[in-house]
């Protein structure tokens, strides 16, 4: 019996990357823990460190971020930002990368191995200027474009 071509096996693991894994890529993988639960080990990890100063910042994940993933029921104020050399593990099955400066960096990650590469362009909410709402309604978008995307990929 041969298998059919419509279903496709979930990954086991799954890394998002973005430049600072501070914003995107620690809701992206938020998001995919609360819909994919303890199915998928999921990670994430920046190309640089923000600055972050322990004695004067409660939070290493941006503020904005964590303010709306909390409006959906998600806390990720315990989250630790990291960058590729700070994983215990490399032997994901799915790398996805939210820039494209993260795109090369997942590129040479996967070099040689199994892991399947997808680049997921994500706007950085970061830039928005404007007032604290507009600002706000911009990580609004960014979480559920990210939300979106994951449903659809994830769904099985």
């Amino acid at each position: 019996m041969s298998a059919d071509p419509e279903i496709v096996r979930l990954p086991d693991a799954v890394l998002f990357c973005c430049n600072y894994n501070q914003v995107r890529s620690p809701m992206a993988e938020a998001l995919l823990k609360q819909f994919g639960g303890v199915r998928i080990f999921v990670d994430s990890c920046g190309l640089r460190r923000a600055s972050f100063d322990p004695d004067t910042d409660d939070l290493e994940v941006d503020p904005l971020a964590a303010e709306v993933m909390k409006e959906i029921g998600i806390d990720i104020t315990r989250h630790r930002c990291k960058v590729f050399d700070d994983l215990e593990d490399d032997s994901f099955d799915l790398v996805v990368s939210l820039t494209p400066e993260a795109q090369h960096r997942a590129v040479e990650l996967a070099r040689g191995r199994a892991a399947d590469i997808e680049y997921w362009p994500t706007h950085d909410p970061t830039l928005t200027e404007g007032s604290r709402d507009h600002r706000l309604e911009a990580y609004r978008q960014v979480r559920d474009g990210l939300a979106a995307r994951i449903a659809k990929r994830f769904a099985r």
